[in-house]
């Protein structure tokens, strides 16, 4: 992999996409989530936003004061989006919510895209990021998984994880740099989650209880 290395630290990968002036409370039991959490991704407005979010700035502020990983919401539109504007968006969050990491998201899962996200992987770290993810939201062409520190290989409903098929090139790789990002989930069954990502190969994942339109918009495990 060319980067950082393997992640260390927690096992929960949080899309918190709920503004904190909506839900400061959502917010702030992320804090508490602390050592529990491998990372949260900032997404003032699909991405940074066109100037800075005071608000968005203070709740990430708190967090970084935690020790909490910020990762940048960075939309590449499966591969379409022009490199030069991905970038623009991951160096606004740097400046303006002081992330260190990004989250690529709706990554696309063919090889013949492999080469604009290896490029924009190696631009991306010589911006700072200290950590890539990757969202295909399935399972890609293995050659993704030497481009990032952590490939979320799921992204879906609670009725669609009890159906997961894993390839075998999974195998070869640490737990920690797999993801599995669950919505829909019943009351309780977070656990069945984390369980059912460790037998998979994951050893990162998240669980929500709301499905679409927008499931993230609460921290997992009923923290908050």
């Amino acid at each position: 992999m060319s980067g950082a290395g393997d992640p260390a630290g927690g096992t929960l990968l949080v899309p918190l996409y709920v503004h904190p002036a909506v839900d400061p409370a959502a917010w702030r039991a992320l804090e508490a989530l602390g050592p529990r959490l491998y990372g949260v991704v900032v997404n003032a407005a699909d991405g940074p936003g066109p100037r800075v979010d005071g608000v968005m700035a203070q709740a990430a502020s708190r967090l970084r004061g935690a020790g909490i990983r910020l990762l940048g919401y960075v939309d590449t539109r499966y591969g379409k989006r022009p490199p030069v504007a991905a970038l623009r968006d991951l160096r606004r969050h740097r400046v303006w919510y002081g992330v260190d990491g990004v989250f690529f998201d709706q990554v696309s899962a063919g090889p013949e895209q492999l080469p604009y996200y290896r490029r924009l992987g190696w631009a991306a770290r010589r911006c700072g990021a200290r950590a890539v993810v990757l969202n295909p939201g399935v399972h890609p062409h293995p050659g993704y998984a030497a481009l990032a520190d952590v490939l979320v290989t799921f992204e879906g409903s609670w009725e669609r994880y009890a159906e997961v098929r894993v390839p075998g090139w999974t195998a070869g790789l640490r737990p920690a740099r797999l993801c599995h990002l669950v919505y829909d989930v019943p009351p309780g069954e977070g656990v069945t989650v984390a369980r059912t990502a460790a037998r998979l190969g994951a050893g990162v994942h998240c669980a929500v209880p709301d499905g679409p339109p927008n499931p993230w918009r609460h921290v997992p495990g009923g923290a908050a």
